[in-house]
């Protein structure tokens, strides 16, 4: 049981557990995630040319985004295994390095932005496993959730 104002996942012993959702209602929900991959001007230019040595960066890259998302329950202690109904990911290259922006949708009692948010870091983990011997120094920024809808929470979008 829980109050207004503490933790969820933690009992009255202020031990972790796994939040019990069965009371709640099934609604769609759905969240979008965004963050981005920082490289040399080096490394965007053979992406843009398709001559990175270990393949097509962004087509693994997408795959492994809708791979972390299925997986999220593996990765992060006490998040709910939910069934994912949809997980679009939109990458694209820029002068800086890669955009990520992902979007995942379910019809379930919790929502799917840890699912989100670890579909776009699995994605810059993969393009910087994809780049690392050209750039050791590539980095992954701003991780963040730009959206969510559904549950008892309702919608919110970042400013």
């Amino acid at each position: 049981m829980t109050t207004e104002n503490s933790f969820t996942h933690l009992d009255d012993k202020g031990q972790a557990h796994m939040v019990d959702v069965t009371d709640r209602d099934i609604s769609v929900r759905t969240a979008t995630a965004s963050g981005s991959v920082r490289l040399l001007p080096a490394v965007v230019a053979l992406l843009r040319e398709g001559g990175v040595p270990k393949g097509d960066v962004l087509a693994t890259a997408r795959v492994a985004a809708i791979m972390g998302a299925k997986r999220t329950p593996d990765l992060i202690p006490l998040c709910h295994p939910i069934a994912l109904h949809s997980v679009d990911v939109d990458l694209e290259i820029s002068d800086t390095g890669v955009s990520i922006r992902v979007f995942v949708k379910t019809a379930d009692r919790t929502g799917v932005e840890m699912e989100a948010l670890t579909a776009v870091s699995v994605a810059g983990l993969t393009v910087i496993d994809m780049v690392k011997a050209l750039d050791p120094g590539a980095s992954i920024c701003d991780v963040r959730v730009e959206a969510k809808s559904g549950g008892r929470n309702g919608d919110w979008v970042r400013d």
